[in-house]
């Protein structure tokens, strides 16, 4: 690389007093150098400019008199982000470069937002950079002379990959890469940007295809994590979820008041509302200061908080996941998290929204919602301070995703099943699909396969001449192009006021349980339940309040294996009387009363605790593997029990264990002694111990809606919910009986085996008891590990004043005891 060039990037740097990062030259020049790659860099590190700078260097030394002259050099880079809400900041960074450094180039950006008025702009006069998602891209794949929008390519950046390898939103990346690898002329240079995660290297296999080199730089940038752990006043021995935390209130305030701009991160949307609601009750000066942010409000409110955030006009931000990632406002001073966020790489990214600066510290409050969840900070602290992060892995012959791409393609210019073939295994997600599958997928989309052949709604795609495979119905490309994509949402109902004020989003499910007149708290407003009409919801303002919030399916998330492994460091060293952190020796009453009334298992032990109560007969195991596993155990012992004793179980759990709760006496000696937990016909004792048809039938509402089988409607008049349930299961019924070898049908049942119900895990944790030695315990009352899990079983039965109550009544008995 000449130093001409160099000095222009050397040159901006100096004009805003900084110097580049090693990591950002050196992305300079390996790009520079014709690689391609995936950049592992925190937030706030500056990776926009490592990756947007050598593009631009390209160009001056291709163009070296004239590259300040305008000319229409089509699009030069693409750049994919994950969200909508970090495009219009990454366009504003990029453009006052190009402004700054006198390059007439235009960066615009793509979206769902995007008008039409625009769009046709951008087909006439395209942008030198595009700033789009995953979503958007296909659709550029969808359109009329689609190669000519990639002539001049020169690269395309995928920011966040860590946010999209794990999902179906990461497969659509991969194949729409794949496929314009397939018809550039000239090829592209690819890279990524990723935070730290476990499995790095394969990330960036994943990323760049099958058969390209894996070259990975990363930013030696120290961004320290100041972890705070708040603490309660005294420590509660016998903890329970969720009480904890709006006790701390007035600490949360005080660091609140200390700092000028704060966000306080909750695990859910319903908590959200909640700690908003509490902290405007305390601190009504704060009026106009404070907002609420969570994936269910009103997009237009979500942009003025994000645009308040940019101003620095408020001083906080009560926000869920949605604000996880880097949407590039000013830095907050401070970030507060309530509750365990259940896995190490979420909590370190939300803790890299404070000091969002090169060579700042990220400081973040830890707030405990019970006692125990002291023992995830310290395991949290741990973690950061070994570097260790969670491995994300790639879906894989996810078949809606590509019916969909392939219905995509044939609505834009069409394909050859030659040439395509090729094209979709040369990806991570499909390098295993094999010739008959892709014949059946090539059926169902031009057929509707063997039980829809006889229906012409779903023979979408025709063969036409020269072998090239084309949707020519342009009603069915309209519904295609209207429904792109793969995020599908729970079933979601509009809130308006009577004078049609949109304020956002709920689930169906909990507005089916409203009477006219009930009250609820939601979007920071006290309201009254009107009624339901065409799929809104309508309310108004009431003057009286309501602790009664909008709780959502999508709101559990369960322990990491990586936090879960942590944990149980912790615990082992609790379990000689070492406590090394803060947190741990904050605890250590809390633990030393679980010693003395029974065990602390340390990594060789497999803990069963066994107790009768008025309630019944309780036996609780601890494995420590997350809440979704021990759902999954549960159900299995349950079933493999009641084969031989004819009982009656209701199960509980959470993150550490579980409860079998019987009316009879469990007989856990003799069962243990019958191989409870072998791995003999594992896959069928579980698909007979879950209902799992039921779960495949709601997986399946997902994959057929993804793959083009249902349609959701047109913009402003979706299809009713009832009417979508009723289509997908009418159609998962006909496939059943039909067609039991529909490659859908199938993939709806893997992924409640594998997603839903982590098959995977359940089998290493049922590897894991069987090498541990198993101790069954009779402490005659409940124990510290014990008490929070009858209590989530309590909480579903009872209401929340109600079973403050009744745990008091439980202490106190527990005490007499």
């Amino acid at each position: 690389m000449e130093n001409k060039e160099l000095a222009v990037a050397f040159q901006y740097f100096e004009q805003k007093g900084w110097r580049p990062f090693d990591f950002q030259v050196n992305a300079w020049k390996d790009y520079l150098d014709g690689k391609s790659g995936l950049l592992n860099a925190p937030t706030g590190s500056g990776k926009t400019f490592a990756l947007w700078f050598p593009v631009i260097l390209e160009y001056i030394r291709n163009n070296p008199h004239d590259w300040q002259k305008p000319k229409k050099n089509g699009i030069q880079l693409i750049w994919v982000t994950p969200l909508r809400a970090l495009a219009q900041d990454i366009q504003k960074a990029m453009q006052e470069v190009c402004h700054s450094i006198g390059l007439p180039w235009t960066v615009a950006v793509r979206n769902g937002d995007t008008d039409n008025k625009e769009r046709l702009s951008q087909k006439r006069n395209p942008p030198e950079c595009l700033v789009t998602t995953p979503e958007t891209l296909h659709i550029l794949l969808a359109q009329k002379e689609n190669q000519a929008l990639f002539e001049q390519l020169k690269a395309i950046v995928i920011d966040e990959w860590h946010e999209l390898v794990g999902n179906k939103r990461g497969v659509q990346v991969q194949l729409a890469l794949s496929y314009i690898r397939h018809i550039g002329s000239n090829g592209f240079k690819l890279w990524g940007i990723s935070a730290t995660i476990g499995n790095l290297e394969e990330a960036c296999q994943i990323l760049l295809g099958k058969n390209s080199p894996s070259h990975i730089i990363r930013a030696d940038v120290e961004k320290n994590i100041l972890l705070h752990t708040i603490f309660p006043e005294e420590l509660e021995k016998y903890p329970w979820s969720g009480h904890l935390g709006i006790k701390l209130i007035e600490k949360v305030l005080e660091i609140i008041e200390k700092h000028r701009s704060v966000l306080l991160f909750t695990n859910t949307r319903a908590q959200s509302e909640i700690w908003y609601h509490h902290i405007m009750e305390k601190r009504p000066d704060w009026a106009g200061w404070v907002a609420i942010h969570h994936g269910s409000l009103d997009q237009n409110v979500r942009a003025w908080v994000e645009d308040s955030l940019h101003s620095g006009k408020l001083k906080l931000v009560v926000c869920t996941s949605s604000l996880d990632l880097g949407v590039d406002f000013r830095p907050v001073d401070a970030v507060i998290q309530i509750g365990s966020p259940k896995g190490v790489a979420r909590f370190v990214q939300r803790a890299g929204r404070s000091g969002h600066q090169p060579g700042l510290p990220s400081e973040i409050y830890f707030v405990p919602t019970n006692s125990l969840e002291l023992v995830e900070a310290a395991a949290l602290r741990n973690a950061i301070e070994t570097g260790e992060m969670e491995n994300i892995h790639s879906p894989t012959l996810t078949y809606d995703v590509l019916i969909q791409f392939l219905i995509t393609l044939a609505v834009g210019e069409g394909f050859r099943a030659d040439q395509i073939y090729p094209v979709i295994k040369n990806t991570h997600a499909f390098q295993d699909l094999s010739p008959e599958d892709f014949q059946w997928v090539m059926s169902f989309i031009t057929e509707g396969g063997s039980s829809l052949s006889g229906y012409e709604e779903f023979a979408k795609v025709e063969l036409i001449e020269n072998g090239i495979y084309k949707v020519k119905d342009k009603k069915t490309a309209m519904r295609h192009r209207l429904s792109m994509g793969t995020i599908v949402s729970d079933p979601m109902l509009k809130v308006k006021f009577k004078n049609g004020t949109y304020l956002g989003m709920i689930e169906e499910y909990f507005l089916s349980r409203l009477r006219q007149g009930d009250r609820f708290f939601f979007s920071g407003r006290n309201l009254e339940f009107i009624g339901i009409k065409d799929m809104n919801a309508y309310v108004q303002l009431s003057t009286k309040k309501s602790s009664n919030t909008p709780s959502y399916m999508g709101g559990r998330i369960s322990l990491t294996s990586k936090l879960s492994g942590k944990i149980r460091e912790i615990l082992e060293k609790a379990s000689h009387g070492i406590y090394e952190s803060e947190e741990s020796v904050f605890v250590s009453p809390l633990l030393d009363l679980q010693q003395r009334l029974s065990i602390i298992p340390d990594s060789h032990t497999f803990l069963i605790e066994k107790n009768i109560s008025r309630e019944g007969h309780h036996v609780f195991f601890y494995p420590f593997e997350g809440r979704m596993v021990h759902e999954v155990l549960g159900a299995l012992l349950a079933y493999r029990i009641s084969v031989t004793y004819p009982l009656t179980f209701s199960i509980a759990m959470n993150d550490y264990g579980f409860e079998l709760l019987s009316d009879q006496a469990i007989p856990i000696e003799e069962v243990l002694e019958e191989d409870l937990f072998s791995e003999r016909n594992l896959e069928e004792d579980i698909l007979a111990c879950i209902n799992e048809s039921e779960m495949a039938k709601r997986k399946f509402r997902d994959i057929a809606t993804i793959s083009g089988l249902i349609f959701q409607g047109y913009p402003g008049k979706p299809m009713k919910f009832r009417h979508l349930q009723a289509n997908s299961g009418i159609l998962y019924g006909v496939f059943e009986d039909y067609d039991p070898d529909n490659l859908l049908l199938k993939q709806a049942h893997r992924e409640v085996l594998d997603m839903q119900m982590e098959k995977d895990k359940v089998l290493e944790a049922i590897r894991k008891i069987n090498k541990q030695n198993i101790v069954l315990k009779k402490p005659g009352q409940f124990t510290p590990f014990s008490f929070p899990i009858m209590v989530d079983r309590l909480r579903a039965q009872l209401s929340s004043e109600s079973l403050e109550d009744r745990i008091e009544k439980m202490k106190a008995q527990m005490i007499e005891g």
